[in-house]
């Protein structure tokens, strides 16, 4: 029994209970269905109890679900039981941040809409490091150092082979943010240009001066799963990371992202005004 399901172990549970739900099914009706007691169905939806891909098949299989790529996106939840090099953190950091790493450790793509501060992802040690230091209670200096590192550690999913796609909107808001002053700015925002040249990455800058702006100004973190159902939307509280993953949050936010893309510059529109700012400072 785990006493400290992770995040992926958690969201395979959410999805069977989706399942047993939709059938129209108690847990003590799929138990029977399955040849267990009640308890163990509550534990598995809980991520408490460990599920084998076969069982997974046969619960889909009782809970009449047709879609076949959905049913083997959840077997690959099964699979892999290796410990992600967040696991080190695990006594040091919030649990909700290393299950965000294993988030994007494992999304096929990633798409952010931020307006006050540069994505986790882009961040530079520097700019992180001032970012942190603003946290509220203030945080030691020593938890600083642990929270710039793994910051810089989760940014390799940008890098490794092959890397993962990610499409980021920045208010022009979050770029005139003078973090840590000048110089820390200006590396900041030369990463950015240097990011915004990778094959994997786009970055979109929203303008003062669009004449709309979808949603209501919070910061949006779209993680999309190898099927749609197992996408995941964070939002980014002071209290941490909330993860969203019922249907309908899925579609919304979807939405959002869509529309703030279309209000914003182009890639090569955002890159020369980018550049402009650099002159600036």
């Amino acid at each position: 029994m785990r006493s400290n399901p992770t995040g992926r172990q958690l969201r395979l549970g959410t999805e069977l209970r989706k399942l047993r739900e939709r059938a129209g099914l108690t847990a003590a009706e799929a138990s029977q269905l399955l040849g267990v007691r009640p308890n163990q169905i509550s534990n598995m939806e809980a991520g408490r109890a460990g599920v084998s891909a076969e069982r997974v098949r046969t619960l889909a299989g009782h809970y009449d679900c047709p879609a076949s790529a959905q049913i083997e996106a959840l077997v690959r939840l099964t699979g892999d039981r290796s410990r992600g090099w967040w696991e080190e953190y695990r006594e040091i950091l919030p649990a909700a941040l290393l299950d965000l790493a294993e988030l994007e450790h494992y999304a096929a793509r990633l798409r952010s809409a931020v307006v006050v501060h540069v994505p986790g992802l882009f961040q530079t040690a520097e700019y992180a490091r001032e970012i942190f230091r603003q946290a509220v209670p203030q945080l030691p200096p020593p938890d600083v150092e642990h929270r710039v590192s793994f910051r810089v550690k989760r940014q390799a999913v940008l890098f490794r082979d092959p890397p993962t796609p990610h499409q980021v909107i920045i208010h022009e808001a979050a770029l005139r943010m003078r973090f840590g002053g000048p110089q820390v700015i200006r590396g900041q925002l030369r990463h950015l240009l240097d990011m915004s040249d990778r094959d994997n990455v786009t970055i979109h800058v929203l303008p003062f001066n669009s004449v709309v702006f979808p949603g209501s100004g919070q910061s949006i973190y779209y993680a999309e799963g190898p099927v749609p159902e197992l996408d995941t939307v964070n939002l980014d509280q002071s209290h941490g990371p909330v993860f969203l993953d019922a249907g309908a949050q899925l579609d919304k936010y979807r939405v959002l992202l869509d529309r703030m893309e279309a209000a914003a510059l182009t890639p090569e529109e955002s890159q020369h005004f980018i550049h402009d700012m650099l002159k600036e400072l």
